[in-house]
């Protein structure tokens, strides 16, 4: 894997960023690891409940998914990549999945595929900006 670009880690910070003034109660978490049926996923930026924190702070990684998985799109990055991540995120209990573009575009998914807005965090821009 390689090094993430500063616009990518920048995106990164920018959603975490606006997760945490909605939801200052919930754990926002970049980087976070998963053991998923394939291998272990590290998911770019996750949203985790107190309790999920909790229960996983003594972990080296983590046997099911934040409710929310956010990946930040990258030139390396194929859709065929996203599309696998997403349908591991999901079999190890992820309730949304988004995808942000390099231009900051997000696109948001359900178990049953791509969603005009969040319904996990209903306030969620469509895009964020650098």
């Amino acid at each position: 894997m390689s090094p993430a670009s500063v616009r990518h880690v920048l995106f990164q910070a920018k959603i975490i960023a606006v997760l945490n003034q909605l939801y200052p109660d919930l754990i926002i978490v970049p980087k976070f690891p998963v053991e998923t049926d394939e291998d272990v996923k590290v998911v770019d930026v996750g949203m985790l409940t107190a309790n999920q924190a909790e229960l996983l702070k003594n972990n080296v990684m983590s046997s099911f998914s934040p409710l929310l998985c956010v990946e930040v799109f990258s030139p390396s990055n194929t859709l065929a990549e996203m599309r696998q991540k997403r349908r591991c995120y999901f079999a190890a209990g992820a309730e949304e999945f988004w995808l942000c573009s390099q231009e900051g575009a997000i696109k948001f998914y359900n178990q049953h595929g791509e969603m005009s807005s969040s319904r996990l965090v209903a306030n969620f821009p469509a895009a964020v900006d650098l």
